[in-house]
């Protein structure tokens, strides 16, 4: 590890110890979409119910209705540093841990802290209230995300220098996205909700572009609905939880058919949004030595094809047809087995083949699906 991966895991070390605080992130795929002011407003629904919450950083940029939110709310001071030669706000840490009230606003999850301060990051600083059995809801923009720094900067043509590692999101109790359409946050921008006037041609120009915003959008909902569904993992029992869909296309070389079979199996995974694999399996009556070239070929190109559409090529060698599927679908979690349309009848095959009647009590009894694609 490098000395910087070294810190990062120090700090979330720490925060593993049990006793910490809980932990609410609000995520956004910009500036203007409205996470500190959603902040805020749950910030007064607390005071109102009275908890005992501060703000602790909290950064409006000026936005009148968002400025406006503070009124009425306890804040911890910030405290001031004089750092070549201006004089800069920070938060106060040490002040936060002295007080240790129930709940503490933090705004900016990604800053850098001026040098001199205890911790680097403001993500730090969190980690150091969390521990102190302080809850903390903070909030963060998608492109501050480390893992996806190159996506974002693929995206947008900037590389973001302040990150906050993907970790700090797993930590969070909670993970609640602030969504927008590109038409809604290019009006707030051209009204002047966002940045000033004087600013609005350069943004529009440059990051507020339909396209960008788009993308963004799309990666903001992605990275919270991972974090929903790794909570929902962790957190509800498996017997409860909604199944998570995984097809299986299984192909012979019989070529006509096994295109098909990835091609209809493809559209499902699209339609339910998930992971599919294409399974080939190798009797001794089809080695290398013994199936034709024409076959093999026709092969090669089926399972070209299937990674081209999205899928994971498994070949197995068995000459149990059967057990093979049973032993795939059992190892990648398959909800629904896709096989090509028998040249006999279906019927005549459960009365007769008994690797057949195998496979089906053996998928029945594991909940897992099977389709015959014609």
């Amino acid at each position: 590890m490098t000395e910087k991966e070294n810190t990062v895991q120090h700090y979330l070390n720490l925060a593993n110890r049990s006793g910490r605080g809980k932990f609410k992130i609000y995520i956004g795929m910009s500036a203007g979409v409205g996470k500190t002011y959603r902040m805020l407003q749950e910030a007064h629904a607390m005071l109102r119910n009275g908890i005992n919450i501060q703000i602790g950083y909290i950064e409006t940029h000026g936005r009148t209705e968002t400025h406006a939110l503070l009124e009425g709310l306890p804040a911890i001071p910030r405290r001031q540093v004089f750092y070549k030669g201006k004089m800069l706000d920070e938060m106060d840490l040490n002040t936060i841990l002295l007080l240790a009230p129930e709940w503490v606003v933090v705004d900016e999850l990604a800053h850098s802290n001026i040098p001199g301060s205890k911790n680097e990051k403001r993500w730090q600083d969190v980690i150091d209230l969390l521990n102190a059995g302080i809850n903390v809801i903070s909030a963060v923009n998608i492109q501050h995300i480390e893992s996806i720094n190159q996506e974002v900067k693929a995206i947008t043509g900037v590389e973001v220098k302040e990150r906050v590692p993907d970790s700090m999101l797993q930590m969070a109790d909670e993970v609640v996205n602030i969504d927008l359409t590109a038409d809604e946050l290019i009006t707030r921008l051209k009204e002047g909700k966002i940045y000033d006037q004087s600013k609005v041609d350069t943004a529009l120009r440059n990051f507020f572009q339909a396209d960008k915003i788009l993308q963004l959008r799309e990666l903001a909902l992605k990275e919270v609905a991972t974090q929903v569904e790794r909570k929902v993992e962790t957190e509800v029992p498996r017997s409860q939880q909604m199944r998570h869909e995984n097809f299986l296309a299984c192909i012979s070389t019989n070529d006509e058919v096994a295109r098909k079979v990835i091609r209809k199996t493809a559209r499902l995974a699209a339609y339910y949004h998930a992971d599919w694999f294409v399974l080939y399996v190798q009797t001794p009556r089809e080695s290398v030595e013994k199936i034709p070239l024409a076959a093999q070929r026709h092969l090669i190109n089926n399972l070209k094809l299937a990674t081209e559409l999205g899928a994971e090529v498994v070949q197995e060698h068995d000459a149990r047809i059967s057990d093979a599927i049973i032993r795939v679908a059992l190892d990648k979690q398959i909800t629904t087995v896709c096989i090509g349309k028998p040249h006999i009848s279906l019927f005549r095959i459960i009365l007769r083949t008994n690797l057949f009647n195998q496979l089906l009590k053996t998928l029945s009894s594991n909940d897992i699906d099977l389709i015959i694609l014609s």
